[in-house]
């Protein structure tokens, strides 16, 4: 793959992988996977929405910790069926910096294998017995208006909103907006007032909670059934 469209990392002092392009943290420096149940799984009332066939969607793969903590929760629930699963990432990071940055999350890592192998064989459709998951790679703002799916819940995580404004536009929120299904919902750790004026513009009900560790604030957002 073309190095300019592969994640460009270091690391710092405490394990945590941080994109070079961006100046930000792959996840929060608090807790990652504390932090995906409370903005991406709570934030989306999940895993009490779970039913069969429940589709979420992502902006920003990442490591794949958001997923495997999704799919962690839809085990635990008991659903019948897969989980579906599509994610959105323009810059993906190679399969054993993934598996680095998950060794910080032993609940996460034990449950990575599949993916992870996947993963490094340039699969980025993924299939086992309970996950039907697909990473589309590219620009958002490309991809997402030629997906043709709408989904159940979105986690919105690219990188701060203030170092990668193009991934919160308002031209993506209505994206986003087209794509959700009737009472899907929205969640992200950023409570930025462009980020949530254009989610409300393009038709979502957008509150502030409280977020996790040092942010005071997140979003969530619901489109009306």
């Amino acid at each position: 793959m073309d190095q300019r469209q592969h994640a460009q990392i270091v690391w710092n002092g405490d394990g945590v992988p941080v994109s070079t392009r961006f100046d930000d943290p792959y996840f929060s420096l608090q807790g990652g996977l504390a932090e995906t149940r409370h903005v991406f799984l709570a934030g989306n009332d999940l895993p009490a929405r779970f039913v069969p066939g429940f589709h979420i969607a992502e902006l920003g793969f990442g490591t794949g910790l958001n997923l495997l903590a999704a799919l962690i929760a839809w085990r635990a629930a008991g659903v019948v069926g897969p989980l579906r699963f599509t994610s959105f990432e323009a810059f993906p990071m190679d399969a054993g910096d993934m598996a680095r940055a998950l060794d910080v999350f032993p609940e996460a890592r034990a449950v990575a294998d599949p993916l992870l192998a996947a993963w490094a064989q340039g699969a980025r459709r993924i299939e086992t017995a309970d996950l039907r998951a697909e990473i589309v790679v590219g620009d958002a703002r490309e991809t997402l208006p030629r997906w043709a799916g709408r989904a159940d819940a979105w986690f919105l995580d690219g990188f701060s909103p203030a170092k990668n404004p193009e991934l919160w536009s308002p031209e993506l929120m209505a994206q986003i907006a087209a794509h959700t299904a009737p009472g899907g919902t929205a969640a992200s750790y950023t409570a930025a007032g462009f980020v949530r004026r254009g989610l409300a513009d393009a038709g979502f009900t957008v509150d502030r909670q409280p977020g996790f560790g040092r942010k005071r604030h997140m979003s969530v957002a619901r489109m009306p059934l």
